[in-house]
């Protein structure tokens, strides 16, 4: 008999490309607010946090998004055991690596609800519904997947073909198809298949014994890596020599597309994975002509429209059904509908600006952030913010000094051998070569502007002698 608690597996992977320019490699889609206060992310773990329904949630994500995960946590006040792959394996091993963990920390009979992080629901009481229903099928030892009733004929999605119930909400898979053309897509809407969502629930222990009869390989060495994990401040490191041995594969490819066991729940829950600007139009609200807005955006005679903008005011006249994204750094001006377009876009990008498609203007770091706020030959401005509590690394450069202007709150800084508090209006100067480092006694964020000169300014010329989030070179 399964545990009564379903314990959510959150995979953080992706890159959302379909999304930029707001969508970066360092801060892909599922960490952004796209709808409002909370990141799709933070409102995926605040779906399954009723205690009564779920139990505690396993995260898998890289390295380096691991302090934006669990500071986005931290914001909605739910913990969660954090898995580190060493390198992205694509949908399978993944899942498979947090499923082994789900084992070793509950059984093997517990039941597992596999959620993609990015995806958007809002019907949350008709999602639990759902999942109560699927942990019957997988009562039933099989594996579960959730499908949504198209409204439209996508191309963009897989579908399945539905058979017998199996229980009482839930049908056997007939079979799963790839993403269809237009006129199969068609078809398929009116012959009742449903969109292929990508989550799942299922009985811990058949699932991996499902995987490992297709790839045996794969399982053992997520396995492996599981029980050779390390625990770092907190994050729990899969082992890196024995997860290489995975075979990189989607989860579909790997099992689902392959089991006898596939079962689907008819989700009668809104869903969508936000994967292009136009989702993002839809599921934003929009004036009296289709006009959505993501800041400051003025529409004249423009119809079906979506501007999001961080800083400029954007106006659009007389056009119909675009997407005009502005960042501090990069315009992006497209068919709302080109997700295929703007995919391609990030591609080319990648040939001559890559950084572009990486870092954001505002880059996380586990102390809290900065921004560039200007840049020339001999000179950069920065906006530094630094949590409470947090410090910056004990370090050096060879090619910058640096002043530091308290905007707000307290900093306490270390040049060389002297300690000093400073307040807001205060200032200092780090002189080049010098050993320094930044920290927040107070209860409030610290802001303060960093003005560097020199002759250069790369991330690589940080020198860390010492660092308690473990960034220090041994």
């Amino acid at each position: 008999m399964m545990s009564s608690l379903i314990v959510p597996l959150i995979v953080c992977g992706g890159s959302g490309t379909r999304l930029w320019p707001a969508s970066r490699a360092s801060r892909p889609k599922q960490f952004l607010p796209l709808f409002g206060d909370l990141s799709t992310f933070q409102e995926t773990v605040r779906r399954v946090s009723d205690v009564s329904l779920f139990g505690r949630p396993v995260i898998v994500t890289n390295q380096d998004h691991r302090f934006l995960v669990a500071d986005q946590l931290l914001a909605v006040g739910i913990e969660a055991d954090i898995l580190l792959e060493p390198e992205a394996r694509d949908s399978g091993p993944a899942i498979a690596a947090g499923t082994a963990y789900i084992v070793q920390r509950n059984g093997a009979e517990t039941p597992v609800l596999s959620l993609a992080a990015d995806h958007r629901v809002r019907d949350v009481e008709g999602f639990r519904a759902a999942c109560v229903a699927a942990r019957h099928g997988a009562e039933m030892n099989a594996i579960v997947t959730f499908g949504v009733a198209p409204d439209h004929p996508a191309t963009g999605y897989g579908y399945i073909e539905v058979g017998e119930p199996l229980t009482e909400g839930v049908l056997h898979v007939q079979r799963f198809v790839e993403k269809p053309d237009a006129e199969t897509a068609t078809r398929y809407v009116r012959e009742g298949y449903l969109w292929n969502s990508g989550n799942f629930l299922y009985q811990a222990g058949k699932f991996l014994s499902e995987y490992a009869e297709r790839e045996p390989r794969t399982v053992e060495a997520v396995k492996e890596a599981v029980a050779k994990a390390k625990v770092d401040l907190g994050f729990i490191r899969l082992d890196a020599a024995a997860f290489g041995h995975a075979d990189k594969r989607s989860v579909d490819y790997a099992v689902m597309e392959k089991t006898k066991v596939a079962a689907v729940v008819p989700a009668s829950f809104d869903w969508s994975d936000v994967g292009s600007w136009s989702a993002v139009r839809e599921l934003s609200p929009q004036d009296e002509a289709g006009n959505a807005r993501l800041g400051e955006g003025v529409f004249v005679n423009a119809r079906n429209n979506l501007v999001s903008t961080e800083r400029p005011v954007v106006c659009v006249v007389g056009l119909d059904d675009l997407a005009v994204i502005a960042t501090g750094d990069a315009v992006l001006v497209a068919r709302r509908d080109d997700a295929a377009g703007i995919k391609a876009l990030v591609e080319k990008l990648k040939q001559k600006h890559n950084k572009l498609t990486q870092e954001h203007l505002q880059s996380f770091r586990p102390w809290g952030s900065y921004q560039s706020l200007d840049l020339g030959s001999r000179h950069q401005v920065k906006r530094i913010m630094v949590k409470p509590g947090g410090q910056l690394s004990l370090q050096k450069h060879h090619h910058r000094s640096e002043h530091w202007i308290v905007v707000r709150g307290v900093a306490t800084v270390t040049i060389n051998a002297n300690v000093k508090t400073l307040h807001e209006n205060e200032s200092i100067y780090i002189p080049l070569g010098a050993t320094h480092r930044l920290e927040n006694p107070g209860k409030i964020d610290l802001e303060l502007i960093e003005v560097q000169t020199g002759s250069y300014f790369g991330e690589d010329d940080i020198i860390r002698l010492e660092d308690v989030y473990n960034r220090a070179a041994s």
